[in-house]
């Protein structure tokens, strides 16, 4: 996609304990009237829709409209599907990430933002960052463990196969981070510092189980 075709104002689709990342693409199961809706207007336009988390409610707010966060990721749709109850299922690629302007008054069921790209026109390209293979090892290792102390199969061949901001982004996704720790991973303006960040967070696991481990 190029910058010219990028949209100035975009449906936003607030999504708790979802995060989409650039050149991943994820599955999502429509069902809810309003966000049926605006599949339906973005297929009639340009399928883009703009993917934020909801920032967590704080104790003493009943508000019905969440705040969001600052930084999303805005999404292609490249699969369509309609099932017999009148659910969606859509294929979501991630593009480029986006910060929010101002939210935009309409008498749509769903929230649209006015959104700029201009931190992250990077995402756009397949960049050849240089990252020491040594450190990415490393942290491949960390990773893979901590993957798989909590059950989470990753097929790590397929992943080898591409490029390594696909690779970076795919695991920091995919990861059994918190929510909060993907959001920190989505705001990293570049793939060494995502990798960085990747590489503090993981410290934080094995600290808590290393402490987890004493004897008594």
């Amino acid at each position: 996609m190029k910058k010219t075709d990028l949209p100035k104002k975009i449906a936003v689709f607030p999504l708790s304990n979802f995060i989409i990342f650039p050149k991943t693409t994820v599955p999502l199961n429509i069902f809810e009237p309003r966000y049926i809706d605006m599949i339906n207007d973005s297929m009639k336009s340009n399928k883009l829709i703009g993917m934020i988390q909801p920032k967590s409610p704080k104790n003493n707010d009943n508000e019905k409209i969440p705040e969001l966060h600052e930084i999303g990721c805005l999404g292609k749709i490249t699969g369509f599907k309609e099932t017999e109850d009148k659910r969606y299922l859509i294929e979501l690629k991630g593009i480029i990430r986006f910060k929010i302007l101002k939210e935009i008054q309409t008498n749509k069921k769903y929230r649209e933002c006015e959104i700029n790209f201009d931190d992250y026109f990077g995402d756009l390209e397949n960049n050849k960052e240089e990252i020491k293979f040594s450190d990415l090892e490393l942290i491949f290792k960390d990773l893979k463990n901590l993957f798989e102390k909590r059950g989470f199969v990753i097929n790590w061949k397929a992943l080898e196969k591409q490029s390594l901001d696909e690779t970076i982004n795919a695991l920091a996704m995919a990861s059994p981070f918190t929510i909060e720790e993907k959001q920190v991973l989505l705001e990293a303006k570049s793939l060494s510092i995502r990798k960085n960040k990747i590489s503090e967070i993981l410290t934080t696991y094995s600290f808590d189980q290393y402490n987890n481990t004493t004897i008594q």
